[in-house]
């Protein structure tokens, strides 16, 4: 048996990212650059139908402030819930959003801006919902983004020491400036995070090829826990059943 058969497994996460009840896929973030792939509902169905275990859903609306996508959402766990897990992103940002995000039956969610500008209530939330909370690191260069990545959140050293000392569960870190663009990840942030935390990390953005899923995989032994895969499978470049038997998770 090779030594790549015998790493662990990375767990995948294609994404269904939800902007005016559409499935879309941006570039970098930006709004105004969404690719439309239609019903939500039906590709988180395909990927479930796929062997997906789980699926990063995400209301884009309510990251950026302009809306919210709530009913759809809903729908989304309500149809696929008993096939596969969900982990919930988009703009969970205080007692009124948690509760409602709680109330659709995700398994994780992810805080990201409140974390940064909010960080007493992201330490209670962490404190009181533990593995049930993951918090979303968005970084250009080591500088972290915020709502909806149009802002700048601080230094991602820093804030990552802040809610390793509040006991964060799990990271998911995403390079801004490759979601999106198929220009492969950035794995040489991902290693500096993984140094700095024994907690599990999840990776984001720029996954385009297996190749790419190869080189996350040998991450797995440092903390690496997966990797959410979005334009990718959507424009076809591989099948998510060429990347399960890949990360072999």
């Amino acid at each position: 048996m090779s030594e790549f058969n015998t790493t662990p497994g990375l767990t995948l996460f294609p994404a269904v990212d939800v902007s005016d009840g559409k499935a879309v896929r941006l570039t970098r973030g930006e709004a105004g650059s969404e690719t439309s792939y239609g019903d939500p509902v039906a590709a988180a169905e395909a990927w479930a139908n796929q062997g997906a275990d789980w699926i990063h859903l995400v209301d884009l609306d309510a990251a950026f402030g302009r809306g919210d996508n709530h009913g759809i959402i809903k729908k989304v766990i309500r149809q696929v819930r008993g096939s596969l897990n969900i982990e919930l992103s988009g703009g969970i940002r205080d007692d009124r959003s948690l509760e409602a995000a709680l109330a659709t039956g995700a398994k994780r969610l992810n805080l990201g801006t409140a974390a940064l500008e909010n960080p007493e209530w992201a330490a209670h939330v962490i404190a009181e919902y533990g593995e049930a909370i993951a918090v979303g690191l968005d970084v250009r260069g080591t500088t972290l983004a915020t709502r909806g990545w149009t802002q700048d959140g601080g230094d991602l050293w820093s804030v990552m020491d802040r809610l390793e000392e509040a006991g964060c569960a799990r990271y998911v870190v995403t390079d801004v400036t490759k979601d999106g663009t198929m220009q492969g990840p950035n794995v040489d942030l991902l290693r500096q995070v993984l140094e700095h935390t024994p907690k599990p990390v999840i990776a984001s953005g720029g996954i385009s090829s297996l190749d790419d899923l190869i080189a996350l995989r040998e991450l797995v032994p440092l903390g690496l826990e997966g990797a959410i895969v979005g334009k990718a499978l959507y424009n076809g470049a591989f099948t998510l059943a060429e990347a399960l038997d890949v990360a072999g998770a």
